[in-house]
């Protein structure tokens, strides 16, 4: 699309949005409707896009995200009338008699930046966010998985004007060109590089940013962590979409005691699910594309591979590899992995945590510690940062729709899902509303002799 386009379809948006047809709950209630409707209608075709693109079984795209979008969808749907109801609020002792009220209203246009490694559903969560708060939304998909992109680009249009919601295809230069343009809130949801490039652009106009991006996220194993759940459980978290997950695992602390066992869980557990020829395994994805193939290969120090390791760059499929001994400042450990690599780290104390987590270039985006010891894990959650996180198991936080997800310092800002998505695509609006059948003199001039009843309307 050229630039003269992208520019009549902002202001397009722009204009209908300013017509506050969008306000109503019955408008919004349909939108969201038709979007259901929509991606059910379209839903083999995404399994066979993301099949294409990916390597995604059925399984984990329904799960991962077609399912979990449609399960989005409902929970919105469920709760909007109630988000939508201005919240009256407490109004102190001065201001009385009167009423306060904090009203949610839309931000107005919106445009959303969605990634490849969940390409359904890291566009349609803040999109039903979106719609749910009343907007309108430039929608900018991944050229990267372009099976997908094309499939969102018709479901799209076809369920919405594009002076509503509106898809756009195209590579970095188009990008480029939606960050010129003036919108009213921008969220974004990639690597933590792009997001300086976004927030940088955004803040020549002050536009709002949300940022979803990433950061190396531990998992820290107790000595009193149940081995075999603990094992399963990593490389479940690790090896969903082949490790392409914003908050997959990225290495392992684990105490020294229980470290020989761990590891041991850890091969025997990736022999049990990818033994004979992984290559073959329905149920396990492959790198989006060549260049983050190879990125992840040069990861890899084959002196330092405890399992795993084979590859195939024509298919783009890399093993679950376990790595140990490795350098804090080599490139597995300064850069986010976003792939099937695991290494692996002993720890004695909560001190060597510390020091591990110093040597960390950004706060993780998700943390997840696996033990029994409640006042450790206590411990672990008020004295290291990091955006969310579980308590034996992991990425499993990213489900529950009453729990804000979001990052903290480089790993993002801003949070959504649920009513914080809402919440994020709105501006809470403070109203007073005083009476008119009483005025209070207290607060006119002259203020001779009344200083010491407003000090005690103050307390």
């Amino acid at each position: 699309m050229k630039k003269e386009q992208i520019q009549s379809l902002i202001s397009r948006q722009h204009s209908f949005f300013a017509t506050g047809e969008t306000l109503s709950y019955r408008f919004r209630l349909s939108a969201l409707q038709k979007l259901y409707q929509s991606i059910q209608e379209y839903e083999s075709g995404l399994n066979l896009a993301l099949q294409t693109d990916l390597g995604k079984s059925g399984f984990e795209s329904f799960t991962s995200e077609i399912g979990f979008v449609l399960r989005d969808i409902h929970y919105a749907i469920k709760h909007l009338k109630r988000w939508m109801k201005p919240k009256r609020v407490a109004t102190p002792l001065l201001m009385q008699p009167g009423k306060s009220r904090i009203y949610s209203v839309p931000l107005g246009v919106n445009l959303i930046i969605s990634p490849f490694n969940y390409p359904v559903g890291l566009t349609f969560s803040p999109l039903i966010a979106a719609i749910a708060a009343g907007n309108t939304a430039v929608i900018k998909s991944a050229e990267t998985t372009p099976h997908v992109s094309k499939l969102i680009d018709r479901l799209i249009k076809k369920t919405f004007e594009a002076e509503y919601i509106a898809h756009i295809e195209g590579d970095i230069e188009v990008n480029k060109i939606l960050l010129e343009q003036k919108f009213d809130h921008i969220f974004f949801t990639g690597s933590s590089h792009v997001g300086r490039i976004v927030m940088q652009q955004a803040a020549k106009s002050l536009t709002p940013v949300t940022l979803e991006l990433g950061g190396k996220s531990p998992c820290i194993v107790h000595y009193d962590a149940n081995l075999d759940i603990a094992a399963r459980r990593i490389l479940y978290g690790k090896t969903l979409n082949a490790g392409q997950t914003c908050i997959a695992p990225d290495f392992a602390l684990i105490h020294q005691s229980v470290y020989d066992a761990f590891k041991q869980k850890l091969i025997n557990r990736i022999q049990e699910i990818f033994a004979d020829d992984g290559l073959k395994n329905p149920d396990y994805g492959r790198i989006v594309n060549q260049q983050h193939f190879d990125r992840l290969l040069s990861f890899i120090d084959a002196d330092k591979v405890v399992v795993g390791g084979q590859h195939n760059r024509s298919t783009c499929f890399m093993a679950p590899t376990l790595l140990e001994g490795v350098d804090f400042d080599s490139k597995v450990m300064q850069e986010e992995i976003f792939g099937p690599v695991l290494p692996l780290i002993p720890y004695q104390s909560f001190d060597d945590i510390k020091a591990v987590m110093a040597k960390i270039p950004a706060y993780p985006l998700a943390l997840y510690w696996f033990g029994k010891d409640k006042r450790f894990s206590r411990k672990i959650i008020d004295s290291i940062r990091f955006g969310g996180g579980c308590i034996n198991h992991t990425i499993m936080h990213l489900v529950n729709h009453e729990l804000p997800f979001g990052g903290v310092g480089q790993s993002g800002m801003g949070a959504y899902h649920g009513k914080r998505g809402f919440d994020q695509f709105s501006h809470q609006k403070s109203i007073y509303q005083a009476t008119t059948w009483f005025d209070l003199p207290l607060i006119y001039p002259p203020y001779k002799n009344k200083l010491k009843w407003v000090r005690r309307l103050f307390k």
